[in-house]
């Protein structure tokens, strides 16, 4: 069974608006190597239809792009994608497929089937994932910004505290920090 590491984004004050980090080539190769390591992503519908909107384009070559975001495309094409929606059922990107039914036998079955685990990229579906218990380990890149808008890490609460073992911290050269956490035992 794989690991289910849920990393995102995230300012100093919780904001994971994707808008708000600091989108260089250090941070898109953290998220490369990232990518690299699992063997599949897990995304919201929302996360889904904004990754779609852009990536295969610049994936392409359509969207001009740096050598970095570009890889991290190329990689992200070829990369098993899987999307929770109770309201879409077609997800036409390569290598896209379909969550549907329980969430947390569907979660399951998918960590089951991915040895190199996955790589959840959404912050709704993460704080559901949660409450499910579901999620093994997390890999913040927390940046040196305060934002002061949401949407924030966690809004829909969870059901009680959950206290994570701290595995490393890797600051960059941009300022922002790579937190690896997993759940505390």
């Amino acid at each position: 069974m794989g690991l289910l590491t849920f990393s995102i984004n995230v300012t100093l004050d919780g904001c994971i608006d994707h808008q708000e980090g600091i989108a260089d080539d250090e941070t898109h190769a953290f998220f490369t190597r990232l990518m690299d390591e699992g063997g599949a992503m897990l995304w919201g519908r929302v996360t889904y239809e904004m990754m779609e909107s852009y990536w295969p384009a610049v994936a392409r070559g359509d969207v001009d792009a740096p050598p970095a975001i570009r890889e991290w495309a190329v990689k992200l094409e070829a990369k098993p994608k899987y999307v929770v929606s109770s309201s879409r059922t077609d997800f036409p990107w390569t290598n896209s497929h379909h969550i549907a039914g329980d969430l947390r036998t569907g979660v399951q079955q998918l960590k089951d089937a991915t040895p190199d685990g996955v790589l959840l990229g959404s912050g709704k579906l993460a704080a559901a994932l949660d409450r499910l218990d579901l999620i093994d380990e997390y890999k913040f890149l927390v940046h040196p910004r305060i934002a002061g808008h949401g949407p924030t890490l966690y809004e829909s609460g969870l059901l009680s505290t959950r206290r994570l073992e701290l595995l490393s911290s890797t600051p960059l050269r941009n300022g922002a920090v790579v937190l690896h956490h997993r759940r505390a035992k």
